[in-house]
Order: C-alpha cells, then sequence, then structure tokens
C-alpha cells in the first residue's frame, strides 16, 4: 500500500537533539513512528563540521504525518513565529497533549493554548471547534485568561 502524496512536511532544525526529538514526539501520538535515521558520512561531516557518523536527519510520522528533524547544529532555534497545531477532540486530549508536551518547557511561554516544549518548539493544543469558539468575545475573552486551554470555561463564556 503506498502513502498518499505530502506536498508540505515539516522540517524542523535541531542542534544535536532530532533522534531524541522524535522519539519523544512519536511516544505521544497514537499511530507514529521513526521511519528513518541517517547519519553524517565522512563527506557530509567535513561540509558540515557535524562529527562523523552522529545523527544527520531523523525522519518520523506523527498521528500519520510525515515530518523530517535535522541536527544541524546551534545557528538557528526555535521561536513563536512558527508553531505546530494539535486538534483536539476533547478536554481528555487537550490535557493528555498539553501535560506531555510541556514536560520539561518553559512553563512561561504558556498562553491561550500555546506552549513550549523541551526543545523550544511551539504547539498550539486545541479543540477541533477552536475557529467556531473563538467567533464568540466571550470565549475570547476566557481564553485570554487561560494557559492551557478550558473548552468548558470557553463554552460557558460564549453564552
Amino acid at each position: 500500500m503506498s502513502r498518499p502524496f505530502r506536498r508540505i512536511t515539516p522540517f524542523l532544525w535541531f542542534d544535536t537533539q532530532a533522534e531524541e526529538a522524535a522519539t519523544f514526539y512519536t511516544s505521544i501520538f497514537p499511530n507514529s513512528r521513526i521511519t528513518a535515521v541517517t547519519r553524517y558520512s565522512k563527506e557530509s561531516s567535513a561540509a558540515s563540521g557535524r562529527p562523523e557518523g552522529s545523527v544527520m536527519t531523523a525522519a518520523f510520522e506523527l498521528d500519520g504525518e510525515p515530518v523530517t528533524a535535522l541536527n544541524g547544529g546551534p545557528i538557528f532555534k526555535f521561536n513563536e513565529a512558527l508553531s505546530l497545531v494539535v486538534h483536539c477532540k476533547d478536554q481528555t486530549e487537550i490535557d493528555h497533549y498539553w501535560n506531555k508536551l510541556s514536560e520539561g518547557g518553559d512553563p512561561k511561554a504558556q498562553a491561550c493554548g500555546w506552549l513550549k516544549d523541551k526543545y523550544g518548539l511551539s504547539w498550539q493544543i486545541c479543540p477541533v471547534d477552536i475557529e467556531a469558539l473563538v467567533q464568540n468575545p466571550g470565549s475570547v475573552a476566557a481564553l485570554m485568561h487561560m494557559t492551557k486551554i478550558d473548552i468548558a470555561a470557553m463554552r460557558a463564556a460564549a453564552t
């Protein structure tokens, strides 16, 4: 069975933690797995300055969606300009993903359903109907005071 064509795939730059991050992320999401790990060869090591034999990339799937992580060195860091959104069916899923992904992350970087994980990658943990919820000013006002989203509180504020 062939996989469907994916035009866009997230490509994440890490210093040295690509495989560690791939293992961490795939432990959190169902239907997830590491699909390939490549290592720096003599030639790619010489060109990049990365140690020969060390992990260059870790390709993985998060809930069936392909992602690639690169150990490219300390040159680039994640920032809030990019985040991965996790759409959750209910509060139980929000609690699960929030608790797992925020573990070891920066508590000061948590607001309105956004968090930074221990690698500095930003995530948005949102209910599937977030777009409808934020159409109501009361729900938006409630959201502005939350770190992790509380679906019941947002719905109550909409009335």
